[in-house]
């Protein structure tokens, strides 16, 4: 049985997929696309005809700061596979409680939710979800950088 929760109607987070048959699970409940957050398996091998689009975003659970680029990467595959009206996004890592969570976090305050918000909306569908201090500085880093490169484009846009 795979392991997630929807967040909003679109944004679902969870833990490890780890077959193929889970893969195609996630298809048949209309996931299109997944971020895999986990380092230690990339799940684009599981695809198999699933048809979901599967962006391999790792990094360690290491309560460590995590580098912008990380958030980064995606934010864009996900604003890229929401233009489809009919996409649905999965995050999700090893266990669910850490990564995936975060970069669920960043997505949403690109989209306009306050961090409290958020936050609470993780929470609320995924209650094992954590937020590590200096993961949640490693999402406002990347958030300030976000909105100082929307000030910039819009800057040059006028």
């Amino acid at each position: 049985m795979v392991d997630y929760q929807f967040v909003t109607e679109r944004l679902a987070v969870g833990g490890y997929i780890g077959t193929a048959e889970n893969m195609r699970v996630l298809a048949q409940a209309g996931i299109t696309h997944v971020v895999n957050m986990q380092k230690e398996f990339d799940d684009s091998l599981l695809t198999d005809g699933s048809g979901i689009e599967v962006l391999w975003n790792g990094c360690e659970d290491d309560f460590l700061p995590k580098p912008t680029d990380l958030f980064w990467k995606g934010v864009r595959f996900t604003l890229e596979a929401l233009a489809d009206p009919d996409a649905k996004v999965l995050f999700h890592c090893a266990a669910g409680i850490h990564r995936s969570p975060i970069m669920l976090l960043a997505v949403l305050r690109v989209l306009g939710y306050e961090r409290r918000q958020a936050i609470d909306m993780i929470a609320d569908a995924r209650p094992q979800a954590n937020f590590p201090p200096i993961y949640l500085m490693s999402v406002e880093d990347f958030f300030r950088e976000y909105r100082a490169s929307m000030q910039t484009t819009s800057m040059q846009s006028n």
